[in-house]
């Protein structure tokens, strides 16, 4: 995103920190302390940012199947971590991982821009995309494929994305926490169009392992209280 009135201090690789960061706390308030309301409101601008830096790889990169491929492994080695986490059982069909959500995304990215002149098209991908999302029961559900569509969309034009942003998070997300998700678009703003640091693989890595480690503190402790 881009605008002469901000001044740009964020890299991505700030951002994914950023993203990382927030989404650890969400994930123990999730899991461990869901009393602690204040650990999801900050979790919420997780996702967002991770949509967005999507896109980034999205355009930049010079092999979008390549690029899919890799969601779609880390989203199959993720979902017994994020199930566990989760429910704390191994395999859960009613829930998947948020890497299934970006893989889908991707995928409709990619169909927008084969038919980048056919705005029926897109729409019917679009929804093709959102169904998806919906049948599988992906993180985020159809929302996390909108939010995706629209940075896309919106990627020059921050501005205008603000309140359509809070809407569909707010109206689709089923609840006023979703709505802080708009918060995101803050560090997003900021964003100086630099990758930053070589932090390519830390997503990857990181979102299967802090799940894994979360669940079983989360066994622990309940193991001990039995």
């Amino acid at each position: 995103m881009s605008s002469t009135h901000i001044p740009y201090t964020l890299t991505g690789s700030s951002l994914k920190i950023i993203a990382l960061f927030a989404m650890l706390l969400d994930h123990i308030g999730a899991i461990l302390f869901p009393q602690f309301i204040l650990l999801r409101i900050i979790g919420r601008i997780a996702f967002p940012i991770f949509c967005f830096l999507l896109i980034e790889g999205f355009i930049h990169t010079h092999n979008s199947r390549k690029y899919a491929s890799r969601l779609l492994i880390f989203a199959l080695i993720s979902e017994v971590p994020f199930d566990l986490a989760i429910t704390h059982r191994a395999f859960y069909l009613d829930h998947q991982n948020i890497f299934f959500t970006l893989f889908i995304g991707l995928l409709v990215l990619i169909g927008i821009r084969r038919y980048s002149n056919h705005v029926l098209m897109q729409i019917l991908i679009i929804w093709t995309g959102c169904l998806f999302a919906h049948i599988l029961k992906v993180d985020y559900n159809l929302l996390g494929v909108l939010m995706i569509v629209l940075f896309y969309y919106f990627r020059n034009r921050p501005y205008p994305l603000i309140p359509i942003f809070f809407l569909i998070n707010y109206l689709g997300g089923g609840s006023f926490l979703q709505g802080f998700a708009t918060f995101a678009l803050l560090p997003i703003m900021l964003y100086n169009g630099q990758r930053g640091c070589a932090l390519k693989y830390v997503f990857y890595i990181f979102y299967p392992l802090h799940l894994l480690i979360l669940y079983f503190i989360s066994y622990t402790i309940n193991s001990s209280i039995i």
